[in-house]
Order: structure tokens, then C-alpha cells, then sequence
């Protein structure tokens, strides 16, 4: 089946609920902006641009989940070689990537960035495949946190498929970030005014103190350290090759 999005014809991957959602977000923004603006269009900092900008408030948020991708290929390693690890670090891990990732970063570039390339007819099929790969990353995650029990450890058949798992996620996460942080991000600003540019960035700080507190980026970078330290992987220096 096909979608059309502004008179262009675009094959569409993934579920029918999916083109369904993708389609319906972009003209629900559409709405929004046209009647009320959701603060962003007349909106503008006086004193200059937002302490941080849109795309560098994404960027770093990809920042914690590149950690998470590292501390995930650690556990993998030590399923494949049958090492005893604990198993609330991957618990710990996964509830960061469903709750910081899924339900809020992915959260705001499917309400804020997505709808508004689609309206521009900008990156199409690209934020088509990343909306898909947001789906596909909460059903992983998911299927992770069902997995992650000691008794997991004990029976081979799912101790293989929680490592198939781990590994899908981040070989599909990798290319899923390096994407959005060398494509899609520095596109932002060419399709929305300098005063839409400023207030997303409002709009963003102000989502993250909602839902993590003041200091909420910092205080998920200190729960990533954390389980870095438990399982041995913080020492940045550690990752440096003898040579």
C-alpha cells in the first residue's frame, strides 16, 4: 500500500497502524500550528538563542543512549561467554532507553520535528524509516525487560534470544542516530523560522524539567554512570589501545 503526503506518492514501510499514527501526527501539528501556533511561531527569546539549541538537545540526549548502546554490548558479551553478571544492570538500562528515550526524546521528535518535515516535504522517506525504527525499538525494549531475570541466565534458549535481541537493537540504533545527527537535525533550521527555532528549544527544556526534574538531563547521565560503574565500563580511559 502506498501513502500520499502532499500530493507526492511515497512507498511506506512498516504496519498499517504505523502509516496510520506517522500521517496523522503530521496533521495534527499542521492543525495546531494554524490555529494556536502551540507558542512557537510568534515566540522568541530576547536576550539571543536558548542556552541549548533543538538539535543540540537531541544530539546530547543521543549521547546517553550511545552509553546505553555500550553498556548493552557488555551484557551481550557476558551472555555469550556465560559470564555471571548482574542482571538488574540490563533491567536498569532498558527502563532508561522506555522512559528516557522511547516515551520522551522519541517523544518530541515525533510531536516537534517529524510532522514539520513532512508538512515541508523535506527528508520523507528518511523520517518515515526513523518513525518505523522508533516502533521497532520500543517492541525490542520490551521484549528486553520481559528477558532480563536471573532465570533468563539459567536457560540457554533465552539467554540466545535476549542476546539476538540486544544485538538488533543497537545494530539498527548506531546508524538510527548517526542519521538523524548528520541529516535529519541540521535540516531543523531551514525549514522553520529563527523565532519557531528558539521556542522549540524552549519547548524542549521545558518538557525535560516536566518529566525528569530540574536537573533532568544530569540526572540520567548520573543513572547511566552508575551502571557504567557496576559494570566496570566508566573509566573513559579504559577504551584506549595499547599500542
Amino acid at each position: 500500500m502506498e501513502t500520499f503526503i502532499k500530493n507526492k506518492q511515497l512507498p511506506v514501510e512498516g504496519s498499517e497502524n504505523n502509516r496510520r499514527t506517522f500521517l496523522k501526527k503530521g496533521v495534527l501539528l499542521g492543525t495546531l500550528t494554524g490555529v494556536t501556533g502551540l507558542g512557537l511561531v510568534t515566540a522568541c527569546k530576547e536576550e539571543g538563542e536558548p542556552e541549548v539549541s533543538p538539535p543540540e538537545d537531541l544530539m546530547r540526549e543521543h549521547g546517553v543512549l550511545s552509553r546505553i548502546l555500550l553498556i548493552y554490548d557488555t551484557c551481550k558479551l557476558h551472555l555469550a561467554n556465560n559470564e555471571q553478571f548482574d542482571m538488574a544492570i540490563l533491567k536498569n538500562s532498558a527502563e532508561i532507553i522506555r522512559t528516557f528515550i522511547g516515551d520522551y526524546h522519541e517523544k518530541l521528535e515525533e510531536d516537534f520535528l517529524f510532522p514539520r518535515f513532512v508538512n515541508a516535504n523535506q527528508l520523507v522517506p528518511l523520517v518515515q524509516t526513523l518513525y518505523i525504527q522508533h516502533s521497532t525499538g520500543k517492541k525490542i525494549t520490551g521484549q528486553i525487560l520481559q528477558l532480563v531475570t536471573p532465570v533468563s541466565l539459567k536457560n540457554a534458549e533465552d539467554t540466545q534470544k535476549l542476546i539476538r535481541l540486544l544485538h538488533d537493537f543497537n545494530r539498527m540504533y548506531h546508524p538510527h542516530k548517526a542519521w538523524e545527527d548528520t541529516i535529519l537535525f541540521p535540516a531543523l533550521r531551514k525549514i522553520v523560522s529563527k523565532n519557531e527555532y528558539f521556542a522549540l528549544g524552549e519547548e524542549f527544556e521545558d518538557r525535560e524539567h516536566e518529566f525528569f526534574g530540574e536537573n533532568g538531563f544530569g540526572t540520567i547521565v548520573e543513572k547511566v554512570a552508575n551502571i557504567e560503574k557496576q559494570l566496570g565500563i566508566y573509566e573513559l580511559s579504559e577504551f584506549t589501545p595499547q599500542l
